[in-house]
């Protein structure tokens, strides 16, 4: 039996095109895969413990060697049980919409909780970087109020997807597919709406064997 970590990094709820996709797959992924669990975090609505001086201090304690101070140990055990829990799924989808050309803040906070090292990458002298979390799958619904497309003057600005599957990549994670929902706005709402439904119908198949 598989996990999924399921994050939504959108708090538009059911107004959220990446919502509604990932939603989609999760439900097409249940019915394909009836003994797996999925495990929900509304990044918009979770705990997340602030990545601030004392978590700083922290990391830095351990790269350098020093003990840490009582503060500092609970600020980065709190720091390790995100890190556990996102390392204890086998598979992750995650809903992403686009803000300001690139991602939303709590999911850039999440990143920055997680991404570090000798818990989701190495670093090596002579070899360089590692991830650490290897031999797992990733599905990302992205949505876009307007049009990036690879190789039009837009994709410069496309700072939300490149930069997530460079993370996810930097981390281990190099099986990952995705759909996108594009324009959300510029389109109208009607253009939108169809544009929803060809994402749904990619996610449901790719959640048959995922």
């Amino acid at each position: 039996m598989a996990s999924v970590l399921y994050l939504v990094a959108s708090p538009r709820g059911a107004r959220s095109h990446s919502v509604a996709v990932a939603d989609a797959f999760i439900a097409a992924y249940r019915q394909c895969h009836p003994g797996d669990s999925v495990k929900t975090v509304d990044l918009f609505r979770a705990d997340l413990v602030p990545f601030d001086g004392l978590a700083v201090q922290a990391k830095y304690a351990i790269l350098h060697g020093r003990e840490h101070t009582p503060e500092e140990l609970a600020a980065w055990r709190a720091v390790e049980a995100v890190i556990a829990e996102f390392k204890a799924a086998d598979k992750y989808v995650l809903a992403v919409p686009m803000w300001n050309f690139g991602i939303p803040y709590r999911l850039k906070q999440y990143i920055d909780i997680l991404l570090q090292p000798g818990y989701t990458f190495s670093y090596d002298p002579a070899r360089g970087y590692a991830g650490l979390v290897v031999g797992k799958r990733a599905f990302v619904a992205y949505a876009r109020g307007g049009q990036y497309a690879p190789g039009t003057p837009a994709e410069a600005f496309d700072l939300q997807k490149r930069y997530l599957e460079l993370v996810l990549a930097f981390i281990g994670l190099t099986d990952v597919q995705s759909v996108i929902v594009e324009p959300t706005l510029a389109g109208g709402p009607e253009e939108a709406a169809a544009r929803q439904a060809r994402a749904i119908a990619r996610a449901r198949e790719i959640a048959a064997s995922f």
